[in-house]
C-alpha cells in the first residue's frame, strides 16, 4: 500500500501597517526551520535596500499581466496602481514537499486564499492599542504626516475584518506574541490529520500489536 504523503501548511498572516507582522515573521522564519515564507510578486520599483528575489520578485507589469492571464496566482491585487501577487505554482510546489509556507498578504488577500485554500490557517496581529500604532507609524520617522493619516485610516479598515480570521495574536510584548506565533504552529503539527499521516507506520504498529493469548 502507498504511504500517504504528508503536506505542508500554509499560514496566512495579515496585520495594519505599525503592528509588527514583519518583524515577527523574520523572527518565527529564524527559530522554525520548517518553515518557509511566500516572495510575492510585485510591479512597483525595486526600493534601496531591497533584493530581487529576496524582498519581493519584481516584474514589469506587462510580465505580471501575462502571468494573471496564465492563471499563475493563487491572489494578486493592484495597490495603489501597483500590482501584486502569489505565485500559485511555488505555494503549491513547496507545500507538496512537506514544507510550511508562511503568506504575508492583506485581509482582501487572504480572503481570497481562503476561498481558494480552505485548509489554510489564518493569523491576525494586532497592535496592543491605537495609540500604540499611532505611535510607531510616527516613531518611524519615514513618513510624512498625511501618510501617517492614511496609514491610520487603512489600520482601522483592517481590523475591522480581524474575526474573519482563525487565531488573533496581540503583538503587545514581542517575545510573548512571538511565542503564541510558534504555539499555533505547533498545535496545527500536532493536529490528527497531520499526525496520522506523519506516523502511519507507528500508528498501524501499535494498532496491529494485539498480545498473543497462547505466548
Amino acid at each position: 500500500m502507498t504511504q500517504p504523503v504528508e503536506t505542508g501548511t500554509l499560514y496566512v498572516i495579515s496585520a495594519p501597517s505599525g503592528a509588527g507582522k514583519t518583524s515577527l515573521v523574520g523572527a518565527m522564519l529564524k527559530r522554525d526551520a520548517r518553515l518557509g515564507v511566500s516572495v510575492s510578486h510585485t510591479t512597483r520599483p525595486i526600493r534601496p535596500g531591497e533584493q530581487d528575489g529576496v524582498n519581493y520578485h519584481f516584474v514589469p507589469r506587462e510580465a505580471f499581466e501575462a502571468m494573471i492571464g496564465r492563471g499563475e496566482f493563487l491572489e494578486h491585487a493592484d495597490v495603489f496602481g501597483n500590482y501584486y501577487g502569489t505565485s500559485q505554482v511555488w505555494v503549491g510546489q513547496t507545500l507538496a514537499r512537506g514544507q510550511d509556507v508562511i503568506l504575508e498578504i492583506d485581509w482582501q488577500g487572504a480572503a481570497q486564499i481562503r476561498r481558494l485554500m480552505p485548509g489554510c490557517v489564518s493569523i491576525f496581529i494586532v497592535p496592543p492599542s491605537f495609540a500604540a500604532l499611532q505611535e510607531r507609524l510616527t516613531g518611524r520617522g519615514t513618513d510624512a504626516p498625511e501618510v501617517v493619516a492614511r496609514r491610520l485610516k487603512e489600520a482601522a479598515e483592517e481590523c475591522s475584518h480581524a474575526l474573519e480570521f482563525d487565531f488573533l495574536v496581540v503583538n503587545d510584548d514581542f517575545d510573548h506574541a512571538l511565542t503564541e506565533l510558534l504555539a499555533i504552529v505547533a498545535a496545527q503539527r500536532l493536529r490528527m490529520k497531520v499526525q496520522e499521516v506523519r506516523h502511519a507506520g507507528l500508528l498501524s504498529e501499535l494498532m496491529g500489536a494485539v498480545p498473543d493469548d497462547n505466548q
